[in-house]
């Protein structure tokens, strides 16, 4: 029994004696740097080359907007006056346009009904 509460003193003793010796050698601690400058102010040119170009076109009753960066057209969201939006996407960068039924890929999400009007 004298044993083990000599050695509960002990291990309780070392992290004190352990704290009550100072550092041999302290290094200061070096200045943080300078803060980076905040980014340009949202109307500059490099914020308007980031963003991409739309152009709205009414073709009959439908809306086409046409999606283009750097130049490029990428994108084609057709709004029909009945109906919902799709979507006409170039994948490849190469002018070929896929519509969502050509992205699926065979890659089909489980689809259940869950209520009808």
């Amino acid at each position: 029994m004298r044993r083990i509460i000599l050695a509960l003193l002990l291990s309780l003793a070392l992290p004190v004696a352990a704290q009550s010796t100072p550092p041999k050698k302290l290094v200061p601690i070096p200045e943080p740097p300078e803060m980076p400058l905040p980014p340009p102010s949202a109307g500059s040119e490099q914020d308007a080359s980031l963003e991409p170009q739309v152009t709205i076109i009414k073709r009959g009753q439908d809306t086409v907007e046409e999606y283009r960066s750097n130049g490029q057209l990428y994108m084609i969201k057709v709004t029909p006056r009945i109906g919902l939006p799709y979507y006409l996407i170039d994948n490849r960068g190469d002018g070929t346009f896929a519509t969502r039924s050509d992205m699926d890929q065979g890659i089909r999400p489980p689809m259940w009904v869950i209520h009808r009007f």
